[in-house]
């Protein structure tokens, strides 16, 4: 089977070749320090006898994965410790599919394109349920669209790339969908700290065991190069999911893994509070050059991406080269992430640049 590379790839190496002055909006790697513990931790291992550099337990560092627990109000049995986000996904994933309860998955379009490309992967069909005219659930949709053949729904919330944080009593509905057709629900909350409109609640909190929670480190503790992320599995699920784990990874890496336990238990909620403000000024100061621009777009109430239409303008690829050549401004294009937004380009606000690109965008599409 052959592999489409990833849309992100082809927009970051166009941008890196173009000629002048280009802002990077493609991708998620947020600009603003980590944790001071977590710099202090590494310099720490450094000295750590010979041991401490051998292989960590497979499922993650223990004191990580109670660390987690605590936080999550789960048992650390159901925490199985990833190399970032996207591997807990992949776990979840493959074992909706390893069930034998049907090869589909129901991913909300616009959709985060990763999580089609691994459903492919691991031999899954891939199909997308429309969202409200906001980003958030259509639960009519995607009752509509459960069958037999549902192994999967596949939630993001906060959500990359509308921004939607979803109403928890839609997630239960969803929950409930599932049961009635046998199906896993995978929520992803690794935006889970940039949380802007206050509403956010754990898919946890309904306490099912349909539900596998996902999450990590990169976005939150800024260290997207660390590779850190987990998934709260359901006691029936953890086994299968720790064993493909280490079938595919063996473990994570042991360094980042202790750097971020003792992140966790020495940084401040100062820390996570004062990224949400600085990602609250820039949706400001961005939507508000949208506006002058006559642009179409969804204010995100989580996470840091911004969606905007402008008019001729359609999300195509093409057009994402035009902007990096005629406007200096790299972003992705809606077509990247299904077809309800293809109309649409996606900008991330983790740049100290973002409020000139914005400038730049209103220069080029206001009157």
């Amino acid at each position: 089977m052959e592999y489409e590379e990833p849309k992100f790839f082809h927009v970051m190496q166009y941008a890196a070749a173009a000629d002048g002055d280009v802002i990077d909006m493609v991708s998620g790697n947020p600009d603003w320090e980590p944790p001071t513990a977590l710099r202090e931790a590494l310099r720490d291992y450094a000295d750590l006898p010979s041991d401490a550099l051998q292989y960590p337990p497979s499922e993650g560092l223990t004191e990580l994965r109670e660390a987690i627990a605590e936080r999550r109000g789960v048992a650390p049995d159901r925490v199985v410790v990833t190399n970032g986000t996207g591997e807990a996904n992949y776990l979840s994933m493959a074992r909706a599919f390893d069930r034998d309860a049907g090869d589909e998955a129901l991913l909300t379009d616009p959709v985060y394109p990763y999580y089609p490309g691994k459903v492919s992967m691991l031999g899954g069909k891939p199909t997308l349920v429309p969202t409200e005219r906001d980003g958030g659930l259509d639960v009519e949709a995607i009752d509509a669209a459960a069958s037999e053949d549902t192994a999967l729904i596949a939630l993001n919330t906060p959500n990359n790339p509308t921004g939607a944080v979803y109403d928890i009593e839609a997630i239960r509905s969803v929950v409930s969908i599932a049961a009635r057709v046998d199906a896993l629900v995978l929520v992803d909350e690794v935006y889970d700290n940039f949380d802007l409109s206050g509403r956010f609640e754990s898919a946890l909190t309904l306490d099912s065991d349909r539900v596998i929670v996902t999450s990590g480190f990169s976005k939150s503790m800024a260290i997207t190069g660390f590779r850190v992320g987990y998934g709260v599995f359901p006691d029936d699920h953890v086994s299968a999911a720790k064993t493909r784990h280490m079938l595919v990874n063996v473990a994570g890496a042991r360094p980042s893994q202790y750097a971020v336990t003792h992140a966790l238990a020495e940084t401040e909620p100062d820390y996570y509070a004062e990224a949400r403000e600085l990602l609250a000024d820039r949706v400001d100061a961005f939507t508000d050059a949208l506006d002058a621009a006559g642009a179409e777009y969804s204010r995100p109430e989580g996470a840091f991406y911004v969606l905007a239409r402008f008019d001729e303008f359609p999300g195509t690829m093409a057009n994402a080269k035009r902007l990096i050549d005629e406007v200096g401004v790299a972003g992705m294009p809606g077509e990247a992430f299904g077809s309800a937004r293809d109309d649409w380009i996606r900008f991330a606000l983790v740049t100290p640049r973002a409020a000139e690109a914005a400038e730049r965008l209103a220069d080029r599409f206001g009157d």
